[in-house]
């Protein structure tokens, strides 16, 4: 259970997150919608702690996240993987070695630099590369895949970090239906198979019902709806966008576009 308690973020007089106070239980897959500068992308940083909050609390196991510092809070990164919208990913380097960078967190700096890593712990990453459909890229320079290709890429090396929750900030924004799909097919196989929790910023309507458990509408910082995909009415959807509504419900991902890609199989992890 992931507990936000009046979670607050201010960036000098602009008051990006407001008293945000809300439960997410593990295993779910939510969805934060909104329009531009309503608050999800600050939100989720705050979850990970890329930004810190201003005030509030963010409760995960009985710890306060937000007050976690040093070692602990390396820890916590590392439980609290993060995809996101541009990809973080070194072009020059071939596929295997980024992914591996998601198990830095358990090597010194040391290792890290030569590559150090167990023929365990590269069989761990060849077979997450596996279930998104791109182990046979593994030697392949990044900066030569696609778009699309590129993203479950990261989200392989987010699935190295062996985490309990999965961020995803805009993760389908610069990609086109066909990869968005792709993308968004492989969150939500993960979630059901592996149990991860699965917070995901999304910016068409269509996209959060088709594939999110429940949906968060923000706006202007504070949340605005809160409840299950099927609760979220058109009329209600357009309150929460205001002048973006259309571009909201354009080019989303219907659910009838979910499946049409084979069952994959279950991470072993690579202790």
């Amino acid at each position: 259970m992931l507990e936000f308690r009046a979670l607050t973020k201010r960036f000098k007089d602009n008051v990006a997150v407001d008293s945000v106070t809300l439960s997410i239980p593990q295993g779910q897959m939510v969805g934060v919608i909104g329009r531009s500068g309503a608050g999800k992308s600050t939100l989720l940083r705050m979850i990970n702690r890329l930004n810190d909050p201003s005030s509030g609390e963010l409760i995960h196991k009985g710890r306060d996240v937000a007050k976690l510092k040093g070692a602990e809070l390396r820890r916590w990164r590392s439980q609290c993987a993060m995809v996101f919208q541009q990809f973080n990913l070194v072009g020059r380097l071939d596929v295997l070695t980024n992914v591996m960078t998601g198990r830095l967190h358990r090597h010194g700096f040391v290792s890290s630099m030569l590559k150090l890593y167990s023929a365990q712990e590269r069989a761990f990453a060849i077979r997450a590369l596996d279930r998104l459909g791109m182990a046979h890229t593994a030697l392949q320079q990044t900066d030569t895949l696609s778009g699309g290709q590129m993203q479950r890429v990261a989200i392989a090396r987010a699935l190295v970090q062996e985490p309990e929750i999965l961020l995803a900030d805009e993760p389908i924004a610069s990609l086109d239906p066909l990869n968005a799909k792709v993308v968004m097919d492989a969150l939500r196989r993960i979630n059901t198979e592996d149990g991860l929790t699965v917070v995901c910023n999304l910016h068409t309507l269509d996209t959060a019902r088709a594939y999110c458990d429940r949906i968060i509408g923000m706006q202007g910082g504070r949340v605005v709806f809160d409840g299950p995909a099927h609760d979220l009415t058109d009329k209600a959807a357009r309150e929460i966008y205001g002048a973006e509504a259309d571009e909201a419900f354009a080019e989303g991902i219907t659910s009838t576009s979910i499946g049409g890609h084979q069952p994959v199989v279950r991470l072993q992890a690579a202790g």
